[in-house]
């Protein structure tokens, strides 16, 4: 919905975010860090990567038409309708917003996640998630406007006003709020839209797998990781740098090069190797299915999406195996938990030693052949980035929207201070002037100070990290 944050209003703001993101990722890391031993190489191996990976060339709303909000008695007006993500070595997908007072930031990296994840996350957004996929699979661009409009008794639509209708909608039932389109038309398909929804089931994953590492020994099938996904055929294969003689079998240790949704994959490592790691790599080419979320992931934030149109597109997974013949063997497993608003981590130790777990400031010991699984509090809009048993996790806890009654930092706009334009042009607010309305001081130094101060408590909570019982083999 919103657009890039520009000129001197923009510098500030990106002062801001960066020196708050600065803050609470200092913290994380210098605890993750000071406290993670391991007998490990120290090679950090990135977290499962999984799905669709795109990026948000334009920050503007491609196809649509003005929207008034009145979100609980304030109103503003803004742009709604369709954006397009670039997807990696691929085309475009087409996608609405479900994240209302986040701005877009041009050249932002996505991924696809599921609903969990997402501002869609936990029973009290079931209902409207359901809702909005079917409005998803019965509008716009799903349905084009001439069908539309006999839904609405002949009322003439186009495809900004169509588009500008399904955004409405959907932001109605994602963001609490009241959203109108400013056509007649339009307002008559949001109406029928809101009328006529009903609750579906979120869509399966593209391509993927249920954790981010296992562990074993040498001599032992180490896994599984289960493969989850809605193509056919998914292609396996071992990233180069694994040690020589290790496999990926199913259950009867049978060598495989790929997968169904469903499969079991295990890493046989032959007894001998030395302590290490490998991953496994799987590709697909396959249609997302429209409903999947989609939100940014990495050094940039941006507003959460949803897809709108299914399309054929390369689809990846990657996820690490590692083993150790003695001591302790830790593989971790992180997942975003919007409804706790944090990270669910997950240890499993299959080695012949326990593992000590240090989880703010509590010690829990994962005994061998064991696994734990804690909850670490991140707050909104906070950066994560630490490494525990020589895995990296990184990324944003974005899960709040417009209407959840959490204040909004002034580091995002306002609906009636920022719109996208149906050109893709520069874009102002209902008051002109800048994409962001000025928000705060004239001086960026107290904003900069004040917000750093705020996430740092708040973030604090997220200050966590591993750490190996010092044994007389490490």
């Amino acid at each position: 919905m919103f657009s890039a944050v520009h000129g001197p209003t923009a510098r500030k703001r990106g002062a801001l975010r960066l020196a708050t993101a600065t803050a609470v990722t200092g913290l994380v890391a210098a605890g993750a860090i000071a406290g993670a031993g391991t007998s490990f190489a120290d090679d950090k191996p990135a977290a499962s990567s999984s799905g669709v990976h795109a990026t948000l060339v334009s920050p503007f709303v491609k196809v649509g038409a003005k929207v008034d909000i009145d979100d609980h008695g304030k109103p503003s007006s803004t742009t709604g309708g369709l954006f397009e993500l670039k997807v990696d070595n691929a085309g475009v997908i087409k996608t609405y917003c479900i994240d209302l007072n986040h701005h877009t930031v041009g050249n932002a990296t996505y991924k696809e996640v599921t609903w969990a994840e997402s501002s869609l996350a936990g029973p009290a957004k079931a209902e409207a998630a359901g809702k909005i996929n079917w409005i998803l699979k019965h509008s716009y661009p799903s349905v084009v406007p001439a069908e539309l409009s006999k839904d609405i008794k002949g009322q003439a639509l186009t495809d900004a006003t169509a588009a500008a209708a399904t955004q409405a909608a959907i932001w109605t039932l994602s963001d609490d709020v009241k959203a109108t389109p400013q056509d007649a038309a339009a307002q008559a398909l949001t109406k029928y839209l809101l009328d006529n929804a009903t609750k579906e089931e979120e869509p399966k994953a593209s391509l993927g797998f249920d954790k981010d590492a296992v562990s074993g020994r040498p001599g032992s099938q180490v896994g599984p990781l289960t493969v989850q996904t809605n193509a056919k055929k998914v292609a396996l294969g071992i990233a180069p740098g694994a040690a020589a003689g290790v496999q990926l079998t199913d259950v009867n240790g049978k060598v495989i090069t790929s997968a169904v949704n469903g499969t079991q994959v295990y890493f046989k490592v032959p007894k001998g190797t030395a302590d290490g790691s490998a991953k496994v790599t799987a590709s697909a080419q396959t249609t997302v299915p429209v409903g999947r979320a989609f939100v940014s992931d990495g050094e940039i934030q941006s507003q959460t999406f949803i897809l709108a149109s299914t399309s054929v597109v390369p689809v990846t997974a990657v996820a690490t195996a590692k083993w150790a013949d003695q001591g302790a063997a830790p593989a971790v497993s992180v997942k975003k938990d919007c409804v706790k608003g944090g990270l669910d981590v997950s240890v499993s130790n299959k080695g012949t030693k326990d593992f000590d777990v240090v989880v703010l400031g509590k010690k829990l010991t994962v005994p061998a052949n064991s696994s734990q699984t804690v909850f670490v509090p991140v707050a909104e809009d906070a950066k994560y980035d630490f490494t525990i048993a020589d895995q990296h996790f990184s990324g944003v806890l974005d899960c709040k929207t417009a209407g959840t009654g959490t204040p909004t930092p002034s580091s995002k706009p306002s609906p009636a201070s920022a719109g996208g334009t149906s050109t893709g042009g520069s874009s102002t607010g209902t008051n002109g002037g800048t994409n962001l309305a000025e928000t705060g001081s004239s001086s960026s130094t107290p904003m900069i100070a004040g917000a750093a101060v705020v996430l740092v408590l708040l973030g604090g909570g997220a200050v966590f990290f591993l750490r190996k019982k010092k044994t007389a083999g490490n």
